[in-house]
């Protein structure tokens, strides 16, 4: 790569790194996400079409890598959820505003993996719903979906309702028209 295109790389370590920390979860393993992305975007370079969406080429090289490695880190995650979850019950922070950012931040990270990916592309990262698609390979119509159940559970942790679990309540209940009830 030429001295621009590094230029443009390095530029673009603050979304990738957002990104991968959105991910991972973990801030370490979200700078060895962003290292493992490099490697391979250098090894790949020749596959970057001039002129291209170097932005999204990248950010999609990090989705892939994470995919690929998920179940390599699934079990440390888990442990890993558990320390946290320990920790902070042991030392709850004391303003109520970090607290609060706590919260809404503990509710995006418990979205599934690819509600959570597609909500940061294009509310955090800001790409357009085409462009959050083309890197995370999938129809717009699907990313669209994934948004909209993502804002809606998150909706629903802000009215204090878990939609990530059904309750018996919310369900309809079936009236019987005509014949007996018995």
């Amino acid at each position: 790569m030429n001295d621009t295109k590094r230029t443009d790389v390095i530029g673009l370590l603050g979304p990738l790194r957002r990104y991968a920390r959105s991910l991972m979860r973990d801030e370490s393993q979200a700078e060895d996400l962003v290292q493992e992305t490099l490697v391979r975007a250098y090894e790949r370079r020749s596959s970057f079409r001039p002129g291209g969406n170097l932005r999204g080429w990248l950010l999609s090289i990090l989705h892939n890598t994470f995919i690929d490695g998920r179940r390599r880190y699934m079990a440390e995650l888990r442990r890993l959820e558990h320390a946290a979850a320990l920790a902070d019950t042991a030392a709850p922070p004391e303003q109520e505003s970090r607290v609060r950012l706590q919260q809404v931040q503990a509710a995006f990270m418990s979205l599934p993996d690819e509600q959570r990916a597609a909500l940061h592309l294009v509310a955090i990262e800001g790409l357009s719903y085409q462009e959050a698609a083309d890197a995370l390979r999938i129809p717009v119509g699907t990313l669209m979906s994934r948004i909209g159940r993502a804002r809606a559970t998150l909706r629903g942790f802000e009215a204090g309702v878990d939609l990530s679990r059904p309750s018996e309540a919310k369900r309809p209940s079936l009236r019987i028209v005509g014949g007996s009830d018995v």
